[in-house]
């Protein structure tokens, strides 16, 4: 099996972001050959104990209710290795969770780890952790994280088997797309393993440490696409295996026989779908494997998404259907209903009718019921003649219709149609002015399953900290407004504010919105008392659902503007 191309130095880590599996070229004075290592790491999974290397330069001291930048208030050291620690710590002016990375301002690689922060949070893609500050102060570095509760690390999804065909397609498709658009801007992950990848309960995947954990270690390649690509092609190897495509374990994970070399993964396992097989294959062609069909390998994230989009799309499973128990028959005859069917060959009495009765009072009563049919008859077509000759004369009258304003016009909307929106922006102003503004596009796109969410708070009123967050929608011109239909994930309290139709371009402050409906639950449907005619609509949120780690924050799945 041929070497790998990652060139990367190995520690027994614990980093608060995830394993490593990397190796070590050692190269002796008299030539000797280079020999391959890998260790197996314990994982961050954000929270787990710690471990410390000797003989490295020594991590700040630091402890548990320290504030930083008289805002970040650690609470839980969750790594302390090789002259840096990692934290999970509270943003005490937004009232959430962050991960805090610390170093000596004089450590060897101080310098790389801000610069490659700077460099991450200047990307903004959703699809990775978001980076939210790097600062050197105080003798420190420190670089602070998103923090993500309600996410599952791939290595305990493996924890439990394989993941499902369409689950791990969407995982490969997400993170090769993520990585490609990384690479586009120059930068490579070098630690791409499973604890650096997760699963959010809304079912996306999400990136954590790009560049940053590779430069905490003095990470580094000499073919960075190469070996994120290899990487990838692992993740994947191991979500169909449940396997470690190397004769290592790692992560929790077996390895693969010895002298066995690089098998597919369809070969390890049975019913592992071919198409996914093939493409594990195509990425690890760089470390010696060889695709079954000859496919030219994927060297690059690019090349890998290519591939992965030139394969039949796999869908999500159809929902498990449970049969209806059988329909149990009654068996009955007429004039027997309720009563069980009689044996064959049991002959049943049958009754004989009475006699008609022949009588004055019968004989009056048909007189008088075809008294009133013959009636009937004759108002129904006086009635009808006079509908008609109604018609006739509406015929060359044009159809009016009455508008919302209370003026007979014709029609020119047709009620009930969708209104576009050209644009949406996040909106605090009680706060720092922005949450989550790279997400804001996802309220009004047209995928399943994406939502803008805001940050965390410590009560369903915004922690006390301000009236309320919302979502400001452009609709490109002054229309007419209907209705604002609002999805969320869990109850919130939302109001719907307008701005002036004679706004010439967006209001910035907040009394520029007069509210004119408001509601709550997980869809509401806002309505405007009378006729609404506005450009600028203001989504206003005023409560806050729980989450389950016990804090506050509303996801905003959909919002639907009909006229």
């Amino acid at each position: 099996m041929a070497e790998r191309s990652t060139a990367a130095v190995d520690v027994a880590d614990n980093s608060g972001d995830e394993p490593l599996t990397a190796k070590a070229d050692q190269s002796t004075a008299d030539g000797e050959a280079q020999n391959r290592e890998r260790d197996t790491e314990s994982d961050e999974a954000q929270g787990s104990g710690e471990t410390e290397s000797p003989g490295k330069v020594s991590p700040p001291e630091l402890h548990s209710g320290h504030k930083l930048a008289r805002r970040y208030r650690l609470e839980e050291c969750v790594t302390r290795l090789d002259g840096f620690s990692s934290w999970r710590a509270m943003d005490e002016k937004l009232r959430r969770a962050v991960g805090v990375h610390l170093l000596p301002a004089d450590h060897p690689r101080g310098r790389s780890v801000l610069a490659a922060a700077r460099s991450s949070a200047l990307l903004g893609d959703p699809r990775f952790v978001q980076v939210l500050d790097a600062v050197e102060e105080n003798d420190l570095v420190y670089v602070v994280h998103e923090w993500l509760p309600d996410a599952t690390e791939l290595t305990a999804l493996l924890a439990a088997g394989p993941l499902e065909v369409h689950d791990a397609y969407q995982m490969v498709t997400q993170v090769s797309q993520a990585m490609a658009a990384a690479h586009r801007e120059g930068l490579a992950h070098l630690r791409l393993t499973p604890g650096a990848v997760l699963r959010t309960s809304s079912g996306q995947w999400r990136i954590r440490g790009l560049a940053v954990n590779a430069a905490l270690r003095g990470i580094k390649s000499d073919t960075p696409q190469r070996t994120d690509t290899e990487a990838v092609g692992a993740l994947l190897y191991a979500a169909l295996t449940q396997r470690w495509p190397y004769e290592e374990d790692a992560y929790g994970l077996s390895g693969l026989p010895k002298d066995v070399g690089l098998i597919a993964p369809d070969q390890v396992r049975a019913g592992v779908h071919r198409g996914l097989s093939e493409l594990a294959m195509r990425a690890l062609v760089n470390d010696g494997a060889t695709a079954s069909r000859q496919d030219p390998p994927c060297t690059t994230p690019e090349e890998l998404v290519r591939a992965i989009s030139e394969m039949p799309r796999i869908r999500p499973p159809e929902p498990a259907f449970t049969a209806p128990p059988e329909y149990q028959r009654t068996s009955y005859q007429q004039g027997t209903y309720g009563r069980p069917a009689p044996r064959p060959g049991v002959t049943q009495p049958v009754q004989t009718p009475p006699p008609p009765l022949q009588s004055r009072t019968g004989k009056a009563l048909k007189w008088a019921v075809s008294a009133l049919l013959i009636a009937a008859l004759g108002l129904g077509s006086w009635q009808l003649a006079d509908a008609l000759m109604d018609h006739n004369k509406s015929d060359d009258t044009p159809p009016q219709t009455k508008t919302t304003d209370g003026n007979d016009k014709n029609p020119k909307r047709t009620l009930g149609t969708p209104v576009a929106i050209s644009n949406a922006r996040d909106f605090d102003p009680f706060g720092d002015g922005s949450e989550k503004p790279s997400d804001i596009g996802k309220v009004y796109d047209t995928t399943p399953g994406t939502y803008w969410q805001t940050d965390f708070y410590k009560s369903a009123d915004f922690g006390r900290l301000k009236q309320g967050l919302g979502v400001i929608l452009d609709l490109g011109k002054v229309q007419q407004v209907g209705k604002v239909t609002v999805s969320f994930v869990g109850d919130t309290s939302v109001e719907l504010r307008a701005a002036s139709g004679d706004a010439g371009s967006e209001p910035r402050s907040f009394n520029s919105y007069s509210k004119v409906a408001e509601g709550s639950g997980t869809s509401v449907t806002l309505k405007p008392g009378g006729s609404l005619k506005a450009r600028y609509l203001l989504v206003w949120l005023t409560k806050l659902p729980p989450t389950d780690d016990g804090t506050y924050r509303s996801r905003v799945v959909d919002v639907k503007v009909t006229s």
